[in-house]
C-alpha cells in the first residue's frame, strides 16, 4: 500500500490491486461491521430492559414468540437462497419476541435455510439472554423432535405448538399475532421492505436499528 497527497496536505491510501491487501481491508471493515452491531444490540437491550421494568416485569422475559420472514434481495445483494415454500429468493429473517413485541432475539440467514434451522441457531447464539425463558411459542412450521431437543438443551424450556384452524379458513391465532406485528413495524422502513445489503451482518445492523429507533420514538 503507497501514499498520495490530497487536499489540505492530508495522505490517503493508495490501495494496490494486490488480492491480499484487499483481503485484509475487506476483513478489516467486517470487523468494524461486527463491534458496531455488538454496540447497537447492547444498547437495544438495554431499553427493552427498561421498558419491561418500567412496565412492573421481571427484566429478562419467561415467554418468547418465534417466527421467521422471508424477504426478496435487491440486485445488490450478494447473498441469498431459494425459499421453494414461499417462493422467495433473498434472506430469512428469525425473530424471538417476548409479550409486548419487542425482539429479545434477531437471526439472519439465506432464504433456503429451514425455520427450524435458523431457529435453533438463533436461540443458540442468544442463550445466554434468554437463560429465564421457560415457554417458547411457535407456528406448525417449527413442528418436530429436534428443534424441542434443541430448545431443551440450549435454554430448558418447552416449546408449544399453534395449530391452524382445521376447517383451513382465516383466524386470528392467540398472541401469534405479536411476532406478526413486529414484523409489519419493520415493514414501514423503506430500506426494509427488501433486503438492499450486500452481506447479512449488514441486514442485521439495519434491523436493529430499525427496532432501536422505533422504541426510543414510542418509549
Amino acid at each position: 500500500m503507497s501514499w498520495k497527497p490530497v487536499a489540505n496536505g492530508v495522505k490517503s491510501p493508495v490501495i494496490s490491486q494486490n488480492g491480499g491487501q484487499f483481503t485484509t481491508i475487506t476483513k478489516f471493515s467486517q470487523l468494524k461491521l461486527s463491534l458496531r452491531l455488538i454496540l447497537y444490540w447492547n444498547k437495544f437491550k438495554k431499553i427493552v430492559i427498561a421498558r419491561r421494568t418500567y412496565q412492573g416485569r421481571s427484566a429478562l422475559t419467561s415467554f418468547i414468540i418465534v417466527d421467521a420472514q422471508s424477504v426478496k434481495n435487491t440486485a445488490t445483494a450478494e447473498n441469498k437462497g431459494y425459499d421453494a415454500g414461499k417462493k422467495i429468493s433473498g434472506i430469512k429473517r428469525h425473530l424471538a419476541v417476548d409479550i409486548n413485541g419487542c425482539p429479545q432475539a434477531i437471526h439472519m440467514t439465506r432464504a433456503n435455510v429451514s425455520d427450524r434451522d435458523g431457529a435453533s441457531a438463533m436461540i443458540a447464539l442468544h442463550a445466554m439472554h434468554l437463560r429465564q425463558v421457560q415457554n417458547v411459542l411457535v407456528d406448525g412450521g417449527y413442528s418436530g423432535i429436534n428443534f424441542q431437543l434443541d430448545v431443551a438443551s440450549n435454554l430448558n424450556a418447552t416449546v408449544q405448538v399453534a395449530k391452524r384452524n382445521e376447517l383451513h379458513r382465516f383466524e386470528v391465532m392467540p398472541q401469534r399475532w405479536v411476532v406478526e406485528r413486529s414484523f409489519s413495524w419493520l415493514e414501514n422502513c423503506r430500506r426494509l421492505w427488501k433486503n438492499c445489503e450486500r452481506q447479512l451482518t449488514t441486514s442485521l445492523q439495519m434491523v436493529v436499528l430499525a427496532f432501536l429507533a422505533l422504541l426510543l420514538k414510542r418509549f
